[in-house]
């Protein structure tokens, strides 16, 4: 890589890195505009009821506020699953008829200041019938349960199925076969930045929307469609943006209020949510329920597998049914499965909404899939490590009508993580206390989802070059903190031959960025945006080597090249210019015309799911206090199959973020939830590991070439998310000989089953 790359595949610091460590970077609730109200949101204290009468005459009343709102003054449009799953948008801004969870939005109220939108709160009057609820998805499926949807009678409001080879057979042909039950739990996704949206209308109508988002077209396309209003009279922008992790990837309802007061009141309005806000309310991840049935030859060969899932959806679909889905997925992946069968199903329950997180169905069901391996290497008596290397997937394997495997460097992965961390030695010479596990995953490197129809590309980008040798490129990728600013202009200078001085990058703004990127979710923008990126410098370069070969009366045997800011004739470097001289000449040769293209990446014929695949293995080892059942992490190895390495410092950072929220999925973190209320709703009580909890970790990139993905690379960052809590859980079995299949890893579950 040396010498074929001047940027790619070195360190360079991140876009934002000077602006976030100065405080310089402006968030969304650091705005302020003149003459700005504030909003805050009434919401339900019941988990299930009927809204009869709402009164807001004594809020309206109190001075100081300029607009009260209630579902029946909107449009009443539902909204959703956006154009994936279009049959399942199922919530509204502000609830109408019913309230499905505690914290349902039901009204919202814009005032001079924050206190004083506060009480008038308070004098809302909302007469409710209230209406029997159910918080777990076996209640929810009870014959006696009541519906939550009239559409969904029996609470489920999905399934999806995935299915090949005869399963039945293959549990026949078998001779060692095991089932076993996981329950999985809820986790939020703790960002630093809690939700805040700020809009305006102008004279004419239109609405510019400021909002924490990871997909801004997606919420102009939404908000658009609630407002009754079309999608170019809605402008979308996002600012700096404190982490998401796929909890700010939807319209969510103070972004229509924000959009839909300011126009009725003329003045700018804000919402900024509480971190209690948050945690009550907010998205989070899936808990589920996991029956998984495995089928195995003596050798430890797969035979079979059948896998149902029971996804605790909350109140509304959300992002549900694409995970549902997913989960399905990956429990096809990493491993040859001849015979595999899925179910999943969507449930409705009277809890805030789970949605996207980080994984996206990937850390619930492959923490089933590899805490079943390791049960089932050592009843088979094979290495944990052997039995995977022996099924794992290889280039060009298939899940038949799903996808297809590109680039795979899981077979590397596994043998240079049990390399890194002495895994052999440490495995034999157990000590009572000490123990290690691995775990491992495959991700999607953005999805592509076969039933989704649009009229746009799935990633658009325009570069501008100017003659002073400076470029500028326009994205709708959403850096939300991940680095993606940074990764694109790699490409872009990559291709280019310039330096990351020579590029301004413009991202995620609908009024001024190609309308067609949907956001940064399931780690698509490397690949998929660096595509367009790629694409877009690609025509640009094919215009200066015209001009250039030319001016040199060059013919078409000279391969031409642009790099160190020059365009020349490759082996002839004195045959060419500048860039900046080479956009001059081409632009005089266009009659001025400036010199602009546009790139695109759309998937063609790469199956159902996704384009391309990372793998990778990870091993930890832990100690055990065994008077006291608290687990310290002491190590983590990982090594991982990210194609090309764009850049090391980032995916480092990537790797390290992964492992605290693994840790925190793990060990520590867990929404707890009473009758449909969060009751530890602080950071005070929401266990997530700090700075001084994560231990030391040893990392290395097994660099495969992903043909689909800009210079060869693919995802590296969500996937690395699902092997740390299979991993420490086996690392805790090793240790004292408890087996958790119910996350998460508790001081008082190990001390429980020690006694066992």
């Amino acid at each position: 890589m040396e010498d074929r790359y001047s940027i790619i595949g070195k360190d360079v610091p991140r876009n934002d890195a000077v602006a976030k460590a100065t405080g310089a970077a402006a968030y969304t609730d650091d705005m302020k505009l003149p003459g700005m109200l504030h909003g805050k949101l009434l919401r339900s204290p019941l988990p299930h009821a009927r809204i009869r009468r709402i009164d807001t005459s004594r809020a309206e009343r109190l001075p100081g506020v300029k607009c009260v709102i209630t579902g029946e003054d909107t449009p009443k449009v539902k909204y959703g699953n956006w154009r994936l799953f279009p049959t399942t948008q199922d919530e509204y801004p502000l609830a109408v008829d019913k309230v499905r969870f505690i914290g349902d939005e039901v009204a919202a109220v814009a005032a001079v200041d924050v206190d004083t939108a506060l009480e008038a709160l308070e004098l809302i009057r909302v007469e409710y019938e209230e209406l029997p609820a159910v918080f777990d998805v076996d209640a929810a499926l009870a014959k006696t349960a009541p519906a939550l949807h009239e559409a969904s009678p029996t609470n489920i409001s999905i399934d999806r199925k995935i299915s090949y080879g005869d399963v039945e057979r293959g549990f026949s042909a078998s001779d060692y076969v095991r089932e076993d039950t996981f329950t999985v739990h809820a986790v939020s996704p703790g960002y630093m930045e809690p939700c805040s949206s700020l809009a305006l209308c102008d004279l004419d109508g239109r609405i510019t929307l400021w909002t924490s988002t990871q997909t801004p077209y997606i919420v102009q396309c939404l908000l658009a469609s609630t407002l009754g209003m079309r999608e170019n009279d809605i402008r979308v922008i996002k600012p700096f943006v404190g982490g998401g992790f796929g909890g700010k990837m939807e319209l969510r309802p103070w972004e229509f209020c924000a959009a839909f007061m300011a126009r009725r009141t003329g003045r700018p309005v804000k919402f900024t949510l509480t971190r209690q806000e948050e945690l009550c309310y907010g998205r989070r991840r899936h808990p589920m329920k996991l029956w998984s049935k495995v089928g195995f030859k003596k050798d430890g060969t797969l035979v079979a597998k059948d896998l149902k899932i029971l996804l605790d959806g909350g109140a509304y679909n959300a992002m549900g049914p694409t995970a549902t889905f997913l989960c399905g997925n990956f429990g096809a992946m990493l491993y040859r499965y001849p015979n595999y069968r899925f179910l999943g199903e969507h449930v409705y329950t009277n809890k805030a909404p789970a949605s996207a997180m980080r994984g996206f169905g990937a850390p619930q069901s492959l923490f089933a899939a590899e805490t079943q391996m390791n049960m089932a290497a050592e009843e088979l008596g094979i290495d944990p490590i052997e039995l995977r290397i022996k099924n794992a997937m290889v280039t060009g394997d298939e899940i038949p009508g799903v996808a297809t495997i590109s680039s795979c460097g899981f077979i590397e992965s596994l043998q240079e993580a049990a390399k890194m961390s002495g895994w052999k030695r440490k495995r034999k010479n157990f000590k009572a206390g000490r123990g290690i596990g691995v775990g491992c995953y495959s991700f999607i490197s953005g999805g592509v989802f076969n039933w989704f129809n649009t009229q746009y590309p799935f990633s658009a980008a325009e570069v501008r070059a100017f003659a002073d040798g400076t470029v500028h490129l326009l994205t709708m990728a959403s850096d939300i903190g991940q680095g993606s600013d940074t990764v694109l202009k790699q490409i872009l200078a990559e291709e280019l031959g310039l330096g990351m001085e020579d590029i301004r990058i413009t991202s995620a703004d609908t009024a001024m960025t190609p309308q067609a990127d949907l956001g940064t979710w399931g780690s698509r923008v490397t690949l998929m945006g660096g595509g367009a990126v790629q694409n877009a410098a690609r025509k640009i370069k094919e215009e200066l080597f015209g001009t250039v070969s030319a001016r040199f009366d060059l013919n078409v045997i000279f391969e031409m090249e642009c790099r160190n800011g020059r365009v020349y004739a490759k082996g002839k470097p004195e045959r060419g210019m500048t860039f900046g001289e080479a956009v001059a000449l081409a632009q005089k040769a266009r009659r001025g015309e400036p010199l602009v293209a546009r790139g695109y990446y759309t998937p063609r014929d790469k199956g159902l799911v996704t384009p391309a695949f990372s793998f990778g293995a990870q091993v930890a080892e832990v100690e055990v206090d065994r008077e006291t059942g608290i687990v310290s992490v002491k190590k983590m190895w990982t090594a991982h199959d990210c194609g090309t390495v764009i850049n090391p410092m980032a995916v480092e950072g990537q790797l390290e973020g992964s492992i605290h929220m693994g840790l925190g999925y793990a060990l520590s973190e867990e929404l707890q939830v009473e009758n449909g209320r969060t009751m530890n709703n602080t950071f005070l009580d929401y266990k997530m590991f700090t700075a001084e909890d994560m231990p030391p970790g040893e990392s290395v990139c097994i660099e495969t070439y992903e043909p689909e993905g800009p210079m060869g690379a693919k995802e590296a960052g969500e996937g690395l998310a699902s092997p740390t809590a299979p991993a420490v859980a086996e690392a805790v079995y090793h240790a004292t000989g408890y087996r958790c299949k119910d996350l998460p890893i508790t001081p008082e579950k190990i001390l429980k089953g020690m006694k066992k």
